[in-house]
C-alpha cells in the first residue's frame, strides 16, 4: 500500500479531480499533519504531483495541493520534531497498561502497542515483525539489517512472558499464508495508523499539552525511565538501536550487550506490568 492509498484515498479517492478543492486534501492531510509532519509533507508533494499532471493534460486548470498550508496549522520544525514526539510520562506507563491496553477488548492494536513498549521497538519494525525472526528457544528477537533504520542488524532479548504471549499467538497463525505476526486482513503489514487511531480513541494524554501520545514516544517513555532508574546510557541508546555518531566511540562497540540489556528489559517490564 503507497501512502496515497493509505491517507487521502479512503477520504478523497472518489471524488472527480476537477472537484477537489484545497480543503479536500487539507481534510485528508489533517490526521497527520502535526504527528507525521515528515509523512504528510511527503503525501503532500505526491497529491501535488498527480495534480499537476491532470492539469497539465487539461482535467483541471491548476493543482490545488499549493495553498493547503494555509488550511493546516504550522508544522514544528525538524529539531522540535526529534525532540518532541508527544509520550505518555514513564510514571504513568503502567495506568496506561493497565486501564487501556488490559481493558475491556483485547485487539490487535492493543497487543501491537504492548510489544512496542516491552521492546522499546519502533513502530515499523513491530508491525512488520516476522516469526522467522524470533528465536523462542534463546529469547531473542532479530531484526535484519534492512528492517533497521541505521540499516544494522539488532537483536532484543525476549523476555518470558513475551515468548509466551507469542507462542500464544502462533498457535493461531497460519504461516503458509503469511510469515507476519501482526498481519492485517490483507496479510499485509499493519498500518500505523492503527497504533495512532488506538491512542486517540482512548484519548492517551501526553507530557506535550494538548497532544494525544504517539506510539514513538513511548520510546523516550522507556528511555527516561532508564536514566531516572540509573542505567547506563550505552544500555538505553543500545535498546533503541540508535546510531553512535562518535567514529571513535564507535569504533569500540564490539558487542550489543545483550544480556546486560535483558537484564534492564526485565526490569522495565516489572515497572510496565506492575509486577511485584
Amino acid at each position: 500500500m503507497n501512502t496515497l492509498e493509505q491517507y487521502v484515498f479512503p477520504s478523497i479517492g472518489s471524488i472527480q479531480v476537477s472537484n477537489l478543492s484545497p480543503a479536500d486534501f487539507a481534510g485528508a492531510l489533517k490526521p497527520i499533519w502535526l504527528e507525521k509532519p515528515e509523512t504528510a509533507s511527503r503525501v503532500k508533494q505526491r497529491c501535488d504531483a498527480v495534480m499537476n499532471w491532470c492539469a497539465a493534460h487539461g482535467y483541471i486548470m491548476a493543482s490545488p495541493v499549493g495553498v493547503v498550508s494555509q488550511l493546516l496549522p504550522k508544522q514544528p520544525g525538524k529539531r522540535e520534531r526529534v525532540a518532541n514526539q508527544p509520550a505518555v510520562p514513564w510514571r504513568d506507563v503502567p495506568v496506561f497498561v493497565s486501564n487501556v491496553l488490559h481493558a475491556g477488548l483485547h485487539t490487535r492494536s492493543k497487543l501491537m502497542l504492548e510489544v512496542l513498549i516491552l521492546t522499546a521497538a519502533r513502530s515499523g519494525e513491530v508491525r512488520q515483525m516476522a516469526w522467522p525472526e524470533l528465536d523462542m528457544t534463546a529469547g531473542v528477537w532479530t531484526l535484519p539489517a534492512q528492517r533497521m533504520k541505521a540499516k544494522v542488524p539488532h537483536r532484543v532479548p525476549l523476555s518470558p512472558y513475551l515468548i509466551e504471549l507469542f507462542e500464544r499467538l502462533r498457535q493461531d497463525a497460519d504461516l503458509e499464508v503469511t510469515e507476519l505476526v501482526f498481519p492485517s486482513r490483507n496479510n499485509t503489514p499493519v498500518s500505523d495508523m492503527a497504533l495512532t487511531k488506538c491512542l486517540r480513541d482512548h484519548k492517551v494524554a501526553s507530557d506535550t499539552p494538548g497532544r494525544i501520545a504517539t506510539a514513538h514516544g513511548f520510546r523516550s517513555s522507556f528511555r527516561d525511565w532508564a536514566s531516572e532508574n540509573g542505567y547506563a546510557r550505552d544500555l538505553a541508546e543500545r535498546a533503541l538501536a540508535h546510531t553512535i555518531r562518535n567514529a571513535t566511540e564507535a569504533a569500540y562497540h564490539r558487542t550489543d550487550l545483550l544480556d546486560q540489556r535483558r537484564e534492564m528489559m526485565l526490569a522495565w517490564e516489572k515497572w510496565v506490568l506492575n509486577k511485584q
